[in-house]
């Protein structure tokens, strides 16, 4: 494709994500440089091309999805932050001392509310995690809480309520069993199979100490599995370029969900709903900006709207907010490690 026609559905695409209303000729022949009638054959070759279409006969042009997915690799400029724009980001995070939920879901709210659109963070899948310690610390009459610290910093603790306290020796048992059994155990290699047989294990103990071992197979569930959030719902309910029913559905899928968003977590990836089997919501596009803790990965940051959608606008609000959940979440680390 030559330049020309490149700068037109680069023209093109821009006006008709101001407007929302069919593109002309002559609406772009300043930005251009070229005639009204020089234009339009352009853009008749782009439509055969299958980068631009025409509702209606006499109507202008508005990009399709290919039209879209070429703009944002080949065409896209990115509007530098203004100061003003970034002292309003930082105003709408947390301070340092938040905790790493207040700081991811405090950028998520705030995306969502600049942009009115939804927003989606998934965390990322703990590859290769261990379970580096199990500790059971009794809190009340019957009541225990079970700890799970893994390998790459998750930690997880449930409450679990029995039918009998536990003795001393009870507890000194159960603390041995998990160091010899389970430390040093990849969290996704803990099976029904592997549940079977540390119950079997247990022997004597295993009426009064099987309750703890289930709850620790379903920690350890949970920490494999993805986890997924959502913010600002209804920009999307309330948007005139959605199917309700499907954006209904679309929420009501969050296992799918976190699936499908786990494959972007490796630095800036933008998706159209034409691309993805399964992605159920129509003329939609996916942005998504994965970020860190301590340079491992650690989740991904998604702003979820229509596929007319401000990209150069939109992409540096979600790039800013993953660097600074990395720098707040990396600089917590720092200090929690000293």
């Amino acid at each position: 494709m030559d330049d020309r026609k490149l700068r037109i559905l680069s023209a093109v695409i821009d006006e008709y994500i101001v407007t929302g209303e069919p593109v002309g000729s002559k609406s772009i022949m300043d930005r251009v440089k070229a005639s009204s009638a020089t234009i339009r054959n352009e853009m008749a070759e782009l439509e055969k091309q299958g980068y631009l279409e025409q509702p209606h006969t006499s109507a202008g042009r508005v990009p399709t999805y290919l039209g879209y997915r070429l703009y944002v690799d080949s065409l896209l400029q990115m509007n530098p932050l203004s100061q003003s724009e970034i002292e309003l980001m930082n105003s709408m995070l947390p301070d340092e001392y938040a905790s790493e939920e207040e700081i991811v879901n405090s950028a998520s709210l705030a995306l969502a509310e600049l942009t009115k659109c939804a927003t989606v963070v998934a965390n990322a899948t703990p590859k290769f995690s261990v379970i580096s310690k199990v500790e059971v610390i009794p809190t009340g009459k019957r009541m225990y809480v079970i700890l799970m610290i893994t390998s790459t910093g998750s930690i997880k603790n449930k409450v679990c309520r029995l039918e009998f306290d536990l003795t001393n020796e009870q507890l000194a048992y159960f603390s041995n069993f998990m160091q010899e059994n389970l430390e040093g155990i990849e969290v996704e290699a803990l099976s029904d199979d592997l549940l079977e047989r540390l119950e079997t294990a247990l022997g004597t103990y295993m009426v009064t100490l099987s309750p703890l071992v289930n709850e620790i197979m379903k920690m350890s569930r949970e920490i494999s599995a993805h986890e997924v959030s959502f913010n600002g719902e209804l920009n999307l309910l309330t948007c005139d370029a959605f199917d309700k029913n499907e954006i209904m559905s679309f929420f009501d899928r969050k296992k799918e969900i976190a699936e499908f968003v786990s494959g972007t977590f490796s630095g800036l990836n933008v998706m159209f709903s034409n691309e993805k089997d399964g992605f159920v919501i129509s003329n939609s596009s996916l942005i998504t900006s994965s970020f860190s803790k301590g340079g491992r990965q650690a989740g991904t940051l998604g702003l979820l709207g229509p596929m007319r959608i401000d990209y150069a606008k939109y992409i540096p609000y979600l790039e800013y907010f993953t660097d600074r959940i990395t720098q707040m979440l990396s600089r917590r680390e720092d200090d929690e490690d000293n």
